[in-house]
């Protein structure tokens, strides 16, 4: 059963930075096209970041902070995070489409930004 691992988050300061690893285990899945969402506490689960061959997105609260890239030969996605705010603490998560068709979210990685 396929399963994707999030890591990389941590304690970090105000503008700080922190890089966010996403891995499949289990069994063999493109990350051709996945999305970067994060959930604060008492708030709904948000998109933040997607990648697509030629292609990045980035929700508005994110933009010129944080970058999304891949690495194909390790069959990882990456989210580079840059200049971070108390109002980016959340867990995050990565996800493909067909996963989330089913209804599967991983463990996530908790991100606090805080002084």
């Amino acid at each position: 059963q396929v399963q994707l691992v999030e890591s990389g988050g941590g304690l970090v300061q105000p503008g700080g930075s922190l890089r966010l690893s996403c891995a499949p285990s289990g069994s063999i899945l493109s990350l051709n096209a996945m999305g970067w969402y994060r959930q604060a506490p008492g708030k709904e689960r948000e998109l933040v970041a997607s990648i697509t061959p030629g292609d990045k997105k980035y929700a508005d609260s994110v933009k010129g902070r944080f970058t999304v890239s891949g690495d194909n030969a390790k069959n990882t996605v990456y989210l580079q995070m840059n200049s971070l705010k108390p109002e980016d603490t959340a867990v995050y998560y990565c996800n493909v489409p067909s996963l989330m068709a089913i209804g599967y979210w991983g463990q996530g990685t908790q991100v606090t930004v805080s002084s």
